[in-house]
């Protein structure tokens, strides 16, 4: 790769790449370069005027909202689709590189690739394979979470571009900012998943709010991550609940329209919504709930996003909320899909 700039692979939502673009084009004036990996997902960065250093530095300071995964693109090499051909092509570039020539280091590969990419490869036995070579070198460990260096892999057809960071200038641990969770026996929906890496993106602890309302709860994927986490969820949905979320002891349900329900001043130190409504019509229903949130409370609310005015949708929220919230971070999760997650505190 070019000795000056950055060159790295930089990953959004499917069809948000073009937002993610932007946000870096916005940092570092229009010294960049793309080309497509995954039409609207994944694309190769290049930045003429800008280190590796640099950009993790610019980038991690603006937390930008579409662009959720980045990784740096240390080589390219030629293959022939074979995992012979990829552990020769990269065995002694892995070994030698700074971060394991050392040893004493915990190391994850991470392993993503295009769809029509040697489809008799794997990424967990390109993962093994790798992990074999990197054994060599006293005191390295290969691990899947809670590494000190992240080996990141983006396979073509005829090409391996590879990186190594550490894990926080990757913006995501996980492997194109892809967060997992496993589905437990009884989930009431795939929405909690949401919630939970809203939880962790932000920097949350729900378990240190008192009370929640939970605007649109129905059936109550948000409410029951809320009471697993000890709070008291006030719920308000015309649509049922799930049964077994309506059996918790610290549950107060209204089946009715949010506008019909009379909550008590400053109840709340948390309010949730996650609704599939409108943006001008989540927000109006929110701005005549916020009486009932303390000052100083908490907002996580979902988005949804005006089909091509994605950057719109989000600067006419953050209006329309002020004065009464203050907006802290919003991101598209890797959860959301036409959305966004927003984290609003409200002003005293």
């Amino acid at each position: 790769m070019s000795e000056n700039g950055a060159v790295f692979i930089g990953t959004s939502n499917h069809g948000f790449a073009q937002q993610a673009q932007e946000e870096i084009r916005r940092l570092f004036g229009g010294a960049v370069k793309y080309q497509w990996l995954v039409p609207g997902e994944v694309f190769l960065a290049r930045l003429e005027e800008a280190s590796w250093e640099e950009t993790v530095r610019v980038v991690t300071e603006s937390e930008p909202v579409f662009l959720r995964h980045l990784h740096p693109v240390n080589g390219q090499e030629a293959w022939n689709g074979s995992l012979e051909s990829l552990v020769e092509a990269l065995r002694e570039k892995l070994v030698r590189h700074s971060a394991i020539a050392a040893g004493g280091e915990r190391v994850a590969v991470q392993v993503r690739k295009t769809e029509h990419a040697a489809p008799g490869v794997s990424p967990s036995s390109v993962k093994h394979a790798l992990d074999e070579v990197l054994t060599v070198k006293p005191g390295i460990v290969p691990v899947v979470r809670e590494a000190e260096w992240i080996i990141s892999l983006f396979l073509t057809e005829d090409l391996i571009y590879w990186g190594i960071s550490r894990p926080s200038d990757n913006l995501s641990d996980w492997p194109g900012g892809a967060v997992r969770y496993r589905k437990e026996e009884g989930q009431v929906s795939r929405a909690k998943f949401k919630l939970l890496e809203a939880e962790q993106t932000f920097g949350l602890d729900f378990t240190q709010y008192r009370a929640a309302l939970d605007v649109g709860a129905a059936p109550g994927g948000w409410t029951s991550l809320l009471l697993e986490r000890g709070l008291d969820v006030t719920a308000i949905d015309p649509a049922k609940l799930d049964p077994g979320v309506l059996k918790h002891p610290k549950l107060t349900y209204y089946q009715k329209n949010a506008g019909d329900v009379k909550l008590k001043p400053d109840s709340f130190d948390l309010l949730v919504c996650d609704m599939s409504w409108s943006p001008r019509q989540m927000m109006k229903l929110i701005q005549g709930l916020l009486y009932s949130l303390k000052p100083g409370g908490t907002a996580i609310i979902t988005l949804k996003l005006m089909h091509g005015k994605a950057l719109q949708s989000l600067r006419e929220a953050t209006e329309d909320f002020e004065p009464q919230l203050s907006l802290q971070k919003a991101k598209q999760l890797f959860h959301n899909r036409e959305e966004l997650t927003l984290f609003l505190v409200k002003n005293g």
